[in-house]
């Protein structure tokens, strides 16, 4: 039961974050917001959402190992397997932008985050935590992030693109707003449950649980985006939705988490996050190997063959 439980909530939050983007892009565009901003805030936000909802139900629950592991599994899932996949599907193409700002920005946000999660090494304390101070701060470097990216956008069009047109009335667009966010409690409820009767189940830990099953399963939103723009030869969305969501879930999902409650941090996190760290330093390498500014199918291939090597050492050791 508890498979289907589990199961069941990827459905409801996936569901549940496409009927809040559009319902909310709906309203947005009768309230004559613009195009961008949709497309920064709604959009850009959609596609993290189950991150989000999963993470506050682990944070709440005390189950920091899902919450820690989801964010660091999803952003190793979003460069070696989402853009790895995309790639091989169509070689994209990277903006200077993107390799010069966002993907170094992203390197920092792993980087800040390093050294958050390690009071053990760096204040020889006898436990290391994530705390509300630390998830402030997180939260400032979103804002900062945030500012970056509208002021960049402007004049940038590929925004729009990624905004759903629908033709709704008010009461039905508060509606979608309203059923999305009840899909995506529950089934953020429904994953984490299901997450730790698994982990339990054999003999696993919520770390290894975190770190693939649902790290994978609140990745579908990246995945579906990426893969549809490379299959659209649309390059810029798939890379730039990767490494914004990268930023994203760092800065404010485990901003979120860690302002709700604290949370502890185990030894063989470090591992996790080097493997993030690493991920990101490749692909920033990748733009300078084979075609200058480009992930090219064969990179592709290389950045699944590590993520199928990562997720094989993490069985093993789980």
């Amino acid at each position: 039961m508890f498979y289907v439980i589990l199961v069941l909530g990827f459905i409801l939050v996936i569901k549940g974050a496409g009927f809040l983007v559009d319902g909310s892009s709906a309203l947005a565009k009768r309230l004559r917001v613009s195009n961008l901003v949709i497309g920064l805030t709604i959009v850009a936000f959609g596609t993290s959402l189950p991150e989000l909802f999963v993470n506050i139900f682990a944070s709440i629950q005390g189950n920091s190992e899902i919450a820690i592991g989801n964010i660091l599994g999803s952003n190793t899932a979003n460069i070696l397997l989402i853009l790895g996949l995309s790639a091989v599907i169509y070689p994209l193409q990277v903006g200077k932008g993107t390799v010069w700002k966002e993907i170094p920005f992203s390197l920092l946000a792993v980087l800040v985050l390093a050294v958050m999660i390690n009071d053990r090494l760096i204040n020889r304390e006898q436990f290391s935590l994530l705390t509300r101070s630390d998830g402030y701060i997180l939260i400032t470097f979103f804002i900062i992030f945030l500012y970056y990216s509208v002021s960049i956008a402007k004049g940038s069009e590929h925004l729009q693109e990624c905004v759903l047109e629908r033709d709704m009335v008010f009461s039905k667009s508060v509606a979608w707003i309203f059923l999305g966010l009840i899909l995506l409690i529950a089934g953020g409820k429904l994953i984490v449950d299901g997450a730790v009767f698994v982990a339990g189940k054999f003999g696993l830990s919520e770390s290894m649980i975190g770190l693939t099953i649902v790290a994978v399963g609140t990745s579908v939103p990246e995945l579906a985006t990426s893969v549809i723009a490379a299959i659209k030869k649309n390059p810029e969305i798939a890379v730039g939705n990767v490494v914004g969501s990268n930023i994203f879930n760092i800065f404010f999902i485990l901003g979120i988490s860690s302002i709700i409650k604290p949370l502890p941090i185990v030894a063989k996190t470090n591992i996790d996050i080097s493997i993030v760290l690493i991920a990101t330093i490749i692909l920033f390498i990748c733009m300078f190997t084979g075609k200058k500014l480009f992930l090219d199918r064969w990179e592709g291939g290389l950045l699944l063959i590590f993520y199928i090597g990562y997720v094989t050492f993490l069985v093993i050791q789980g």
